[in-house]
């Protein structure tokens, strides 16, 4: 008996959660491992990159190599009914809605969590880059991974401080090209497997296919105007177009045009030059404060507004446990109602807001 606590860790077929396996059984853990079969448009099953017959191969693979116990876990309804339906309905509504943040808040940390909880498992490890440090009052910080490229801490900001204290983030405290020569230093098959940056469920296909396929009279055509009301031309859809998006407004103009944004009610998608697409205030709902509580108070943070943009710093103002204004000291390209603003201080997530407007 080692007295560390069983720990399911949630694995992939990928380098990453194979790697964490590896580090967790090599540190004396009991360890089982779990993966999470997701839904697939009939016919896909080959493609979806978080489960493929291929993958699922790959972490049973591992898993003996390891020895440890390996199962698979059917999430396939409640992946379609809570992140697909809502991906869906999201840009159906006019937002650019991030499912991944959904999947780990309510799939990984839900489902995958209990299934391991039921197990008798204390503790959940992912191959997430992002690193976890518990305070002598017991809460636990949510914080940045050391390797800049990989810092995973946007998307698991939405979890709570129960789903926190049950997670362990082995890779958090090393880079990428460390973790591949750890597969290949523990022999694991996948050591050179690629990596897929694509949403799982649309198989490598595009958004805009896909929705067209999914969703009765997604692509609903309307004008193109700018800001002055001037009709420029015509959209196929609202679902098809995001904030800042240059590419394929298809409307000829001497100066570079972007999508500045998208009126619903209209119908109507807004474009205009660079210089009208910065913004210096955006309103984010749906909180979660990683300690618990907001802070109490305006306070200055650096704020991501996408999984790939620049930290920009504001000025957070909570208005109640269910909103808060944020105010940037500088104009902010891009920001796109559905999408997470995270806040950080330094290297320590405080919290993160859908972004409503």
């Amino acid at each position: 008996m080692t007295g560390l606590p069983k720990v399911a860790v949630a694995m992939s077929g990928g380098v990453d959660s194979s790697v964490a396996a590896a580090l967790l059984v090599e540190q004396g853990y009991p360890v089982i491992g779990l993966m999470l079969r997701l839904w697939s448009e009939p016919g896909s099953e080959n493609a979806n990159r978080c489960c493929t017959p291929d993958a699922m191969a790959q972490a049973r693979k591992v898993a003996s190599q390891l020895g440890i116990p390996f199962y698979a876990i059917d999430a396939r309804d409640r992946f379609h009914d809570t992140v697909v339906q809502a991906f869906l309905n999201g840009y159906s509504s006019g937002i650019t809605p991030n499912p991944c943040v959904s999947c780990n808040r309510l799939i990984r940390w839900g489902l995958l969590l209990e299934t391991g909880q039921a197990m008798g498992a204390e503790k959940m490890a992912t191959g997430h880059y992002a690193r976890l440090q518990t305070l002598d009052d017991g809460t636990v910080q949510l914080k940045k991974g050391i390797d800049p490229r990989k810092d995973q801490s946007y998307v698991l900001s939405a979890l709570t401080q129960e789903q926190l204290r049950h997670t362990i983030l082995p890779l958090g405290d090393l880079e990428k090209p460390h973790v591949r020569e750890l597969a290949r230093k523990f022999g694991l098959a996948v050591a050179e497997r690629p990596e897929s940056q694509d949403l799982c469920f649309l198989a490598g296909e595009d958004y805009r296919t896909f929705l067209s396929r999914n969703f009765e009279h997604i692509a609903r055509r309307g004008p193109i105007a700018d800001r002055q009301g001037k009709v420029l031309g015509e959209h196929e859809g609202l679902a098809f177009f995001t904030i800042g998006q240059r590419k394929g407004i298809k409307i000829a103009s001497s100066k570079a045009l972007y999508v500045i944004d998208k009126n619903v009610e209209r119908n109507t998608l807004v474009v205009g030059p660079v210089s009208e697409l910065g913004r210096t205030t955006l309103i984010a709902n749906n909180l979660n404060w990683i300690a618990g509580a907001d802070p109490g108070g305006a306070f200055t943070a650096d704020v991501k507004i996408r999984y790939k943009a620049e930290l920009a710093t504001a000025t957070i103002t909570p208005g109640g446990s269910e909103s808060a204004r944020v105010e940037f000291h500088s104009p902010v390209r891009g920001i796109t109602a559905g999408q997470l603003a995270v806040f950080y201080q330094g290297d320590v997530v405080i919290g993160s807001g859908i972004i409503s407007h």
